[in-house]
């Protein structure tokens, strides 16, 4: 083995160890540089609140919505984007008003016309609307979470600390402890070592940004669960690429890809905790469902 990478080395071709090494190397202030720029503007929307926490995540979910509909490829794609912005740019006013039945009409509105307007073949007809939903989905989501009472500020820092969290933690422990691979075919850098430990510390995170919560150890589980969904919101956007073969969802970001690539995680923990939230105290104190337990 020694012999073939002092080979590989000889003959001018650096081993794929250090290649990946000296490429994240080099690819690194890049990626920190517009993490933190990504993260700045998220907290910055989070505390202005009102309308302009909408618009922030209006244009966020206008862009998910168009790297969708890049990356699943197929005709009439100006259509299906102009019919998935009208219903994203309807309901997100709607959503921050918490007028959340008439949000969801606008965005399955906006599904339809993207779906019938596509021209896909038949097995994928239900793709583009289903990009429609899936941008909508994070969008209504953080918008009622921002709104909700009483904590609405400290859900989202919450959600924030949690996902991002999970997702740098499970970048360094994994790539400290290594061990057997998560699911090698949809992802092959992630791994258990890594996923324990960013499910772990993104709870950890979780609990540290709270408000005084009625349980410590409950909101901590929940922490636990948000962050294997997160991490499962990856998973799904692996498997979304490698179905349709496209390695990034766009090149917006430098160093990163696309933004759908950046809120894989944080779309799935969004959705997943104002669904439960919304269970445990109505759709108006989500919050209270997250911290009162």
């Amino acid at each position: 083995m020694a012999d073939s990478a002092r080979r590989e080395t000889a003959d001018g071709a650096a081993p794929q160890g250090i290649a990946s090494a000296r490429f994240l190397a080099a690819d690194l202030p890049a990626r920190v540089g517009a993490a933190i720029a990504l993260m700045a503007a998220a907290l910055g929307a989070a505390w202005a609140g009102g309308y302009w926490f909408g618009a922030f995540w209006l244009i966020a979910a206008l862009v998910v919505h168009w790297e969708w509909q890049n990356l699943i490829g197929g005709p009439n794609h100006g259509l299906r984007v102009l019919f998935g912005a009208a219903g994203l740019v309807v309901a997100a006013p709607l959503a921050t008003n918490d007028s959340v039945f008439w949000a969801i009409a606008a965005l399955l509105a906006g599904a339809v016309g993207a779906a019938l307007t596509s021209g896909i073949k038949p097995t994928i007809r239900l793709m583009p609307g289903a990009g429609v939903l899936y941008a909508g989905a994070m969008l209504v989501s953080v918008c009622l979470l921002r709104a909700s009472w009483p904590y609405g500020p400290y859900a989202i820092v919450w959600l924030f600390a949690v996902v991002w969290g999970t997702d740098v933690m499970a970048y360094f422990g994994g790539r400290s402890i290594g061990g057997p691979k998560l699911w090698p075919r949809l992802s092959p850098a992630k791994t258990w070592s890594g996923f324990g430990v960013g499910v772990l510390c993104g709870a950890g995170a979780g609990l540290v940004t709270a408000p005084a919560a009625s349980s410590t150890l409950a909101l901590f589980g929940f922490g636990l669960v948000t962050g294997v969904v997160a991490q499962g919101g990856d998973l799904f956007e692996s498997f979304l690429k490698r179905r349709f073969g496209v390695k990034d969802s766009s090149h917006l970001i430098p160093g990163h890809g696309g933004l759908m690539d950046r809120l894989d995680g944080f779309i799935a923990a969004a959705i997943f905790v104002a669904l439960a939230g919304a269970v445990r105290y109505g759709i108006l104190d989500i919050s209270a469902g997250i911290f009162q337990w």
